[in-house]
């Protein structure tokens, strides 16, 4: 890792949310730095503040304290409408539900966030981009037409397509069965290296967690561990 020029810092990144019982802390004193290129795990189980760590770090949600510097932006200092500049572009997302536009074929929801980053040939990059994740004959197929698979690999399309410096994955198989799963989990790994974009994988599975080249295990909104994958024991 390039500790000189991160893609991502974090120093001392605390998220406190209000409820009815007052107010909850999510993340403790988070500090991470994460370097151009590197994949990276988020090991943790549910409630252990991994995908509020994720949306802090793509900039959906903003931190109640410390510093936050992604991509040579000080998520810090920006308020949404910054933060929603700041994503577009250079962050993709993949999350567990597809979050499709169901009135838009696979062909536009690839290409609507394109035209909004001011990418030219949003369509003709957007069938290419289809194309690489085996979509090439489903351009015109609407969501309610595409399986949950079919479906993810086109958010996965809809993410990659601007060539983003960085991309994210919550749980992305958390709504497939085990061989659909995998398959989509080769895929990301393929364009990550083909593009050479850092990817963080947010996960509970310790398995998945070993894909990537790094893995930082989550308890209670604190980062416990950050060692090598070779390193992650084995689940008990």
């Amino acid at each position: 890792m390039d500790a000189a020029s991160p893609v991502i810092k974090l120093q001392s990144v605390q998220l406190s949310l209000s409820s009815g019982a007052g107010s909850v802390d999510i993340l403790r004193g988070i500090d991470l730095t994460v370097g151009d290129g590197e994949t990276v795990a988020i090991l943790g189980p549910s409630g252990s503040g991994k995908s509020s760590l994720m949306a802090v770090m793509a900039g959906l949600e903003r931190a109640t304290g410390g510093q936050v510097q992604v991509a040579g932006e000080d998520f810090s200092a920006l308020d949404e409408d910054g933060l929603a500049r700041a994503r577009r572009g250079r962050i993709g997302i993949v999350l567990q539900a597809f979050h499709l536009i169901p009135t838009m074929t696979a062909l536009e929801n690839v290409a609507t966030p394109l035209e909004l980053a001011g990418i030219p040939d949003a369509l003709a990059r957007a069938a290419q981009e289809l194309e690489a994740v085996g979509l090439g004959h489903r351009l015109h197929h609407y969501p309610s037409q595409l399986s949950g698979g079919e479906q993810q690999r086109v958010a996965l399309a809809r993410a990659v397509a601007p060539r983003p410096r960085l991309l994210f994955a919550d749980e992305p198989t958390g709504n497939l069965d085990g061989a659909t799963g995998a398959q989509i989990i080769d895929l990301m790994f393929r364009l990550q290296a083909a593009q050479g974009s850092t990817f963080l994988l947010i996960t509970h599975d310790r398995d998945l967690a070993r894909r990537c080249a790094r893995v930082i295990e989550m308890r209670d909104g604190r980062i416990v561990a950050d060692h090598p994958a070779a390193q992650l024991k084995a689940a008990e």
